[in-house]
């Protein structure tokens, strides 16, 4: 499904996010990406969402270079990509609901269909019955939660979370860990990346660990280490 040969970022200033970076994810893999702060992490991301283009390589999205879309073209590919993100980054003035269905009317869906899939959403995570509620009345959990169900609503084949459970407790970062291993089942590829051993050794699934713009180590199941 994802494929980087030879990827490397470079900045302005000299700094380099990511460094020769060759690897592949099939789909329907979930894979966990670790690292120290400035190991390459966000970077990465960043050239998998077409938000930076790489100084060097190819990335690789279903046999399509995405280095390669134009900007004009760009929107239709990131529609195949939903993301979470560690501060939520929720509409404080629409509730619960709206906030997910904003994601299908940007689609174009039709209001029946947003009905029908925001229902389901709300209650894959967990949250029928703060459909009408607004982001302010929400714990930092359920705004997590909203924020998961917004970024699949529309049915991606690919699910980003860039350190999804950084501002959770324990016990929250378990049950949003629980979702993410639900949606996985469910089809779709999980690219998420953390600080949290705990976390990792949850998920039981690929480690890809990074460390000055590199891959140092790519194992199967678990293998947190820094």
């Amino acid at each position: 499904m994802i494929y980087l040969d030879g990827v490397s970022k470079k900045y302005k200033k000299g700094d380099v996010g990511v460094k020769d970076v060759s690897v592949s994810i099939n789909r329907g893999e979930f894979v966990s990406i670790v690292g120290q702060s400035g190991a390459g992490k966000t970077s990465l991301l960043k050239i998998l969402l077409g938000e930076e283009k790489p100084t060097a390589g190819t990335v690789f999205f279903d046999s399509v270079d995405i280095t390669k879309i134009p900007s004009r073209k760009m929107n239709q590919y990131r529609r195949r990509i939903g993301v979470v993100f560690q501060d939520f980054r929720l509409l404080p003035d629409k509730t619960v609901y709206e906030n997910i269905a904003f994601a299908m009317e940007a689609s174009g869906k039709k209001n029946t269909q947003i009905k029908k899939d925001v229902s389901y959403v709300l209650k894959l995570v967990g949250l029928e019955e703060k459909a009408d509620r607004f982001p302010s009345d929400l714990s930092g959990g359920q705004k997590q939660r909203v924020a998961i169900a917004r970024a699949i609503v529309n049915q991606p084949d690919l699910i980003i979370a860039d350190e999804p459970t950084g501002n959770l407790d324990p016990i929250n970062t378990s049950e949003i860990v629980d979702i993410f291993r639900k949606i996985n089942a469910l089809g779709a590829t999980v690219i998420l990346t953390t600080h949290n051993k705990g976390v990792v050794d949850k998920l039981e699934s690929r480690v890809i660990t990074m460390e000055d713009g590199k891959i140092i180590r790519d194992t199967t199941k678990g293998g947190f280490v820094l």
